[in-house]
Parts: C-alpha cells; structure tokens; sequence
C-alpha cells in the first residue's frame, strides 16, 4: 500500500491563477466512468465496478467508508469488499482509497488479509492509500451506537446505521477536529494530544462514553508502524511557509493535475521589475532526494527544501506593456520556462492592477 502527500497553500510574488475546469488539451484522451446507485443500496455496484475496471487503469475509491458492502465473484471464489475498491481484483490496475473515503485501518487491514486466504494476491502492491484520507476510530463506533439510541429515544425512530463510526467520523472532519492518515505516521506525541482532545470533546457530549485512551494509543501506535511496514511512503515536499515567495512550480502543477485547467493567468509580473535575478521553485528536497508531491503533514514541510531555476531579471518597466511584444525578451523566456514546465498555456499576463493591465495572448 502506497501513500500519497499532497498540498501546501503560497502566495507568490506572481500568482497564476486557473482557467476553466476541463482537462488540458494533451489529457483530451482520459475518460473517468463513475459508478452510481440510484435506488437505496444494494443495486450491484462493485459488480459493476469489477466489470469495468477490466478496462480501467486506475480504479477509485472517493467517499464512504467500511460501512458499505460488495460482494464479487471471480472464477468461482467470493470476494467481500468494504473499504478496498473493488477494482482490486484486477491486477493490471491501480486501486485508490481517496481522500473522501474515511479509514477504519485495523478494519482495512482485517479486510485484505481476509480477502487474501481466499486467492487475492499483491493487493498492497496495487493500493494507493491517500494521508489525507480521515481516521474511524473505535470510539466512533461506539457514538455512531449512542446516536442511534438517542434519536429512537427522542424520535421513536433511527435511521439503521451499521455502527461503523462513518457518521462520527465525517463530523470530525466537518468540525476540523479529526485525525488523518498523515498524522499518525508523523510525530506520534502530536498525534496522542490531539486524539486525547478528540475524546475529551466526544465524552463532553456523551459523558457515558468510555475510552481507554492509553490502550486505544497503544493499538493505534501499533497500527501506524504496520501501515508504514507494509506501505510504501511516496511523496514529502516543500520549504517554509512564507506569505510572499518566489513561484512554485510544483504546487502549480499539483494544482493542474487535481483541476486540469485548460489556461492560466499569471499575475503580478511588474512586481519583478526591479529584480536583478528572479528564482523560481521547480522542485523539493528531502535528505537531499528530489520528491514530487507535497505532505499533508505540515511539520515534515518545515524539513524540506525548495529547488530553485534562476532568471536573469529584465529591469525594465513592463506596467506600460499591452502586448506580448511589449515585454522584455528575459520577461518572455520567464514566461515561457512556466507555460513548458506546467504543459498548460499561458493565457494572460498581468503587469498591473487595473483590467487593462492584462496581456491577453490568445
């Protein structure tokens, strides 16, 4: 199982800023089917979806968590799926649990093993599991069932839940109080203070809610240090985190490939005006390695350092230009290492404040 970091927010001396939603010309060819039930479950989906990912290349997982059930027969053996995609029978594909999709780990691990006894084979070899992705604790669990008794309590009525904590789970993560896959596998003594608050609020809301912590982060720490055993980390990013910066071209690029934008505006280019030399970021250090995706976790983002291009600075005024023959020729070869190193073109130049500050090149 393999884990993805993703992104950091910077402001930049010039911002780029997005055009349009669809993919970029050169990603024309990517098709994305997406799997749907339309009654109330039940209706045969990860059937479906095994069928399909025959086909596909990549499978994903966005949203729900262990709560949901499919079943998928293969040459005779029945597989039982709850949180792996059911695309993970097929081993020329690559499944994803996203960042949507909130993990039971021990319950994600109970699951392969299962699955493996009866002929899943590499399973972790062909899992992509996003850090970013929201932990189910077993406390969840216990709320989701004290939930369920406080409304058939007060409205004679529940709604049938299977207990699996994912209705708790998704309110910490809507209330910016729960836990992720990145911070467990990062500083464990954070991780342990902000588990003890989690409970802390869940037992101020229901004081008949017992939890051990110290055994809860016993099996936790334990869980952690499987996952990093039988994963494969890819990915960690990024310098410090700084109001105004030199661009990033990495982050640029992560946020092409989560939104294919089809254009991109780049601002403030006057700003640079009166610089002697202009850097730009185009890639990140860790220990000395280059890694191409960002972590969720902020602190391994403080370990990191930041690969600069450096640009000759054009020092002239560009505030005056209306066209992209009135820029400097260092200005235009700036403008052009971004537009070629993101693949996306570059649409406008800003080089002011006011609309007709910007250079609309096509």
């Amino acid at each position: 199982m393999s884990l993805n970091w993703s992104s950091k927010e910077q402001k930049t001396s010039n911002q780029p800023a997005a055009a349009g939603q669809k993919r970029a010309r050169n990603d024309a060819g990517n098709k994305v089917t997406v799997v749907l039930g339309a009654q109330w479950g039940d209706e045969g989906k990860g059937k479906v979806v095994d069928l399909l990912a025959t086909e596909a290349d990549v499978i994903c997982r966005c949203q729900g968590g262990n709560n949901a059930g499919h079943t998928v027969v293969v040459d005779g053996k029945e597989y039982d799926f709850h949180l792996l995609p059911s695309g993970i029978i097929n081993t020329k594909s690559i499944s994803l649990i996203g960042n949507g999709v909130v993990i039971h780990l021990p319950g994600l691990f109970e699951e392969g093993d299962k699955n493996e006894k009866k002929g899943l084979k590499g399973w972790e070899k062909r899992l992509i599991v996003s850090d970013r992705a929201h932990l189910v604790f077993d406390f969840h669990q216990v709320v989701d069932g004290l939930q369920e008794t406080e409304r058939q309590a007060q409205e004679g009525k529940n709604i049938g839940t299977t207990k699996k904590g994912i209705g708790p789970a998704y309110s910490s993560k809507a209330s910016r109080i729960g836990l992720r896959v990145c911070d467990l596998l990062g500083d464990f003594n954070d991780f342990s203070t902000r588990f003890k608050n989690l409970v802390h609020n869940y037992q101020s809301m229901y004081p008949s809610l017992a939890v051990d912590v110290d055994d809860q982060l016993k099996k936790l720490k334990a869980v952690g240090e499987l996952l990093q055993t039988r994963g494969h980390e890819v990915g960690v990013t990024t310098g410090r985190k700084r109001r105004c910066g030199w661009l990033d071209l990495v982050i640029l690029r992560y946020a092409h490939m989560i939104n294919g934008f089809t254009a991109i505006a780049l601002t403030k280019l006057d700003i640079l005006d009166v610089l002697d030399e202009i850097k730009v970021g185009v890639a990140y250090k860790l220990n000395g390695r280059r890694i191409p995706h960002f972590p969720a976790n902020m602190d391994v983002l403080h370990k990191v350092e930041v690969e600069y291009e450096t640009f000759p600075g054009w020092k002239t005024d560009t505030s005056a230009a209306r066209k992209w023959n009135d820029l400097p020729a260092k200005a235009q070869n700036y403008i052009r290492f971004i537009e070629n190193h993101i693949g996306v073109p570059i649409k406008w130049v800003g080089v002011g404040k006011s609309r007709e500050c910007m250079i609309q090149m096509f």
